[in-house]
């Protein structure tokens, strides 16, 4: 048989240094194209599918779900295409079967990932068993122990050794100390789905509960289990992992100056009635974000060096607008960037941030959406927070907070009135941006906020 084709795992990202295998998208024994999507991995910035660059029959599976390794550590191997063509159409060897297929062969070489019972059965095939009971001094059971395994109840028990569950409840029972193989399935194929595992949860809270309070059913179970109860571990990794050091480096490394403009929003929250209801923008939602983020380009382009990178020797100012839009998603905090924002009709902003928050919810944002953004809005108001001090996203030197815009009582021509405001809150790196180009931005972006009209001069 021809030789086995690795392929190890690749740098999907920029200087991308390991990442965690989330879900197989193929099994032992499949055949494979060039292209079909092999596994799921999770870096340091997003979920990645990837790719197979052989076409054959899967032989090893040689990193388990979950386990987290290096670029350049060999994941699977591929037999050849050869292999694939002598493979029978239509399902596992038969029993009867004289010959074993080619896929067997394949299988017979996965020593790492749960040898297998076809390829275990195509090994033993050859010996023949004495249908003889030796003599014994002990009286056989009445059913007596078969020296090789069938091969029809073989297949049936590899299963039963792996707990099938989906990489979203996997990371749920993770962060919830829950061991998947305690937890009863009741999923469609066996596997273990979300309401069984709270479920499970609940019972488990619901036997702690019964044994008294805490405090007092504690002391039976030992010093170590009740601080096993009261306290939770939470491996850092992936995007939570980047992101702190990601945050930590930006802290201190670059010295933060923020200040925070009150905003009469009013008109801005007309102007985002007027085109909620416009037939040009049906079918795309809108919000006060799409003008701060008008406003924000805009700003940006009168005022260049806050749209802008520092190296050390040189301020590296941009002639262009990645514009950055800080997302919460399930597996943390992200960046993704919309590509030459400045190019972007309102219309085409508006959908740009439709895709790019739908994509990061979905948790399907790549490491390119991710790289090379220049100047960064977090939207904290969707939380209904005021205002905040942002942190700047490395190689940026600017970030607008976007705060809550609720009414409030507003002097306007002497009247106290109430208007829609706002809080906007920027942190800049003092090293490109100093204090009077700071607030003259700020001040563009406020204008912006209170007259939208302005964009059309």
């Amino acid at each position: 048989m021809s030789a086995l084709n690795t392929f190890n795992l690749p740098d999907v990202g920029e200087g991308l240094t390991e990442a965690e295998i989330v879900s197989w998208k193929v099994k032992l024994g499949d055949v494979v194209a060039i292209n079909d999507v092999l596994v799921e991995i999770e870096t340091a910035k997003s979920i990645v599918e990837l790719p197979s660059p052989y076409a054959g029959i899967v032989a090893q599976l040689l990193v388990d779900e979950g386990q987290t390794v290096d670029v350049g550590t060999a994941i699977i191997r591929i037999g050849s295409e050869a292999d694939a063509s002598a493979a029978p159409v239509g399902g596992p060897v038969s029993a009867h079967s004289s010959e074993p297929s080619a896929a067997a062969a394949v299988e017979g070489h996965r020593p790492l990932v749960g040898s297998g019972p076809r390829a275990d059965a195509v090994k033993r095939r050859p010996r023949r068993t004495s249908t003889a009971v030796p003599p014994s001094p002990v009286p056989p059971s009445p059913v007596p122990p078969s020296p090789v395994t069938p091969l029809s109840e073989r297949a049936t028990e590899a299963p039963a050794a792996r707990v099938l569950a989906k990489p979203p409840v996997r990371k749920a029972a993770k962060d919830l100390g829950i061991n998947l193989s305690d937890v009863s399935p009741t999923g469609l194929r066996g596997e273990i789905t979300k309401k069984d595992l709270l479920s499970y949860q609940d019972q488990r809270t619901a036997e702690q509960d019964g044994a008294g309070t805490f405090w007092q059913s504690a002391p039976e179970r030992g010093p170590d289990a009740a601080a096993d109860q009261r306290i939770s571990r939470i491996q850092v990794k992936g995007v939570r992992k980047a992101t702190a050091k990601a945050m930590v480096l930006s802290a201190f490394s670059a010295p933060h100056v923020s200040i925070f403009v009150d905003v009469d929003a009013s008109r801005t929250m007309e102007f985002v009635k007027r085109l909620k209801t416009s037939r040009d923008f049906e079918g795309i939602k809108v919000s006060p974000l799409l003008i701060l983020s008008k406003a924000v380009i805009w700003a940006a382009a009168r005022n260049p060096s806050v749209n802008a990178t520092w190296t050390g020797d040189e301020i590296i100012v941009k002639h262009f607008m990645n514009l950055g839009i800080a997302a919460a998603t399930p597996r943390g905090l992200m960046v993704p960037n919309i590509k030459d924002a400045q190019d972007l009709s309102l219309k085409e902003l508006a959908v740009a941030l439709n895709d790019l928050a739908s994509t990061a919810r979905a948790g399907k944002t790549q490491p390119a959406q991710m790289a090379g953004g220049s100047l960064t809005i977090t939207n904290i108001g969707a939380l209904g927070i005021d205002t905040g001090t942002p942190i700047i996203n490395p190689g940026e030197v600017a970030i607008v907070a976007f705060g809550t815009v609720k009414l409030k009582p507003w002097v306007l021509d002497g009247e106290v009135i109430p208007r829609w405001i706002t809080t906007l809150g920027g942190s800049f790196d003092h090293r490109v941006v100093d204090g009077d180009l700071s607030a003259r931005f700020m001040a563009d972006v406020a204008s912006i906020m209170e007259e939208p009209a302005l964009l059309l001069e």
